[in-house]
């Protein structure tokens, strides 16, 4: 089957293709509010109608959270797997935003034409990229140029309490050749990017407890002991003063950077000032002696993500707090055990903890790191048709954030995938004002039609 009648036809469609793509934003689908559960539905509804549109067989499948979609074509050729999430962040704070959330619009900026709203980007406007290119597809040649099943899910923005358990009870139906994941981003602006490795993910939240209750500071200061000094002397101990965590082993399973994946960045040519710069910062932080994309991509971190204690309102209240609590996460590569660094930063803190304190700790989630491997030809046909749509040849890089799904492919289904995205950095995923460029949009669209071309050629 040819390509550029496909590639044709998806130019032609392309203000049809948005005004879908406005369609399914306007759906409320936040996952981690309740209240939303009904538009969730909505959302697998109206995602299987439209699949069920370009001929596919699909289906809303319950779960004991939100719904996935799962469908299938059937047919000739390699048989591949497209994953996304219909979900969305909620949208607090609304007052910064400069429209109604879920009341989607085509903007013009000095940048180009973007599209704002939620979910634009993360990942409404990411799935229906691969959607409109089978979508055309079907409506040049009748038919697809591969064996597709797709799978959205419906709590990517909550956790995923579901995601694991239906994969592991739907193993035979969703294993395929490999999975394509659209989750992700471009490299810059227009060099389009392969994830190969992902970073794990470890939260923990501590809480201190001193006295029984918040106590008067001149009555008690001094004397009493403190629980945010506590906190904030175990914070401090986290990390020496070269920027090493000091968490017991928790460099065990850290691999060093190849030399070969070193002079492939380095060719990325990776602006650490303009990256900081464009946040307010000026100067890396980290361990020392690292490249900038090495610390952002290929080692571990920890970081306080958050910490409480005592009065925070307003004026002045001169108390020493019963409690302090912080959220504190690690990013995890190589072959890092987020179970054991779990165990050892817990007796770590309790080993500093004075007498008349006590902790709790809270976990929110452990995740090892991804490796993809490049070896399945999968990989260099993404590379070839990427390099052909976009300004600037593809390129395999790494990802500091953790997308567990692709992980979840590997260690259930016994399968690669591939991340492959067109978000831009500024397209300010989980903030307010989310967008996705249509430029973005359209170029994804087709090269989701150039990568399924060059895997069936």
């Amino acid at each position: 089957m040819t390509l550029d009648p496909v590639l044709a036809r998806i130019d032609k469609d392309l203000p049809q293709a948005t005004d879908r793509l406005l369609e399914l934003l306007r759906i409320q689908s936040i996952s981690t509010d309740p209240v939303y559960a009904t538009h969730c539905e909505t959302a697998a509804d109206w995602l299987v109608a439209d699949l069920q549109s370009i001929g596919f067989e699909a289906s809303k499948r319950p779960t004991p959270g939100h719904p996935m979609v799962v469908a299938h074509t059937g047919g000739e050729g390699p048989h591949v797997l497209f994953y996304g999430h219909y979900d969305v962040q909620p949208v607090d704070p609304l007052e910064l935003w400069d429209r109604d959330p879920f009341d989607p619009q085509v903007e013009d900026t000095a940048n180009g034409k973007v599209i704002r709203g939620r979910g634009s980007s993360d990942d409404k406007g990411q799935l229906m990229t691969f959607v409109e290119a089978c979508r055309a597809w079907k409506a040049v040649h009748g038919t697809l140029p591969a064996n597709i099943s797709i799978f959205f899910e419906g709590e990517e923005e909550s956790g995923s309490p579901s995601l694991t358990p239906f994969m592991e009870e739907n193993k035979d139906e969703l294993t395929a050749d490999i999975a394509l994941i659209c989750d992700t981003g471009l490299y810059g602006d227009s060099t389009p990017a392969i994830i190969t490795q992902l970073r794990g993910l470890l939260g923990e939240e501590i809480t201190i407890t001193g006295p029984n209750k918040d106590l008067h500071s001149g009555m008690y200061g001094g004397l009493a002991m403190n629980p945010a000094r506590v906190l904030a002397k175990i914070i401090a101990a986290l990390h020496d003063d070269t920027g090493r965590i000091t968490v017991p082993d928790f460099y065990e399973g850290v691999p060093e950077l190849s030399n070969e994946l070193a002079a492939a960045w380095d060719d990325l040519k990776f602006d650490e000032k303009h990256f900081l710069g464009e946040v307010g910062l000026s100067e890396p932080a980290g361990e020392q002696g690292r490249r900038p994309l090495e610390m952002i991509w290929s080692r571990p971190t920890c970081e306080v993500n958050g910490m409480i204690s005592g009065y925070t309102g307003d004026g002045f209240k001169t108390v020493l707090p019963s409690q302090a609590s912080a959220k504190i996460s690690f990013r995890l590569v190589g072959t890092q055990d987020p179970l054991k660094i779990r165990d050892n930063f817990r007796k770590l803190v309790n080993d500093m903890l004075p007498p008349d304190c006590s902790v709790e700790f809270s976990d929110h989630g452990a995740g090892p790191a991804s490796q993809m491997t490049t070896t399945h030809p999968a990989f260099d046909q993404a590379r070839k048709a990427l390099s052909d749509e976009w300004p600037n040849a593809a390129a395999y890089v790494g990802c500091g954030g953790s997308i567990p799904i692709a992980g979840h492919f590997k260690d259930i289904l016994d399968m690669d995938a591939m991340l492959i995205g067109f978000g831009k950095d500024d397209d300010q995923i989980h903030s307010p004002n989310e967008k996705y460029d249509l430029s973005s949009f359209h170029k994804g669209i087709r090269s989701w039609a150039r990568i399924l071309h060059e895997m069936t050629a």
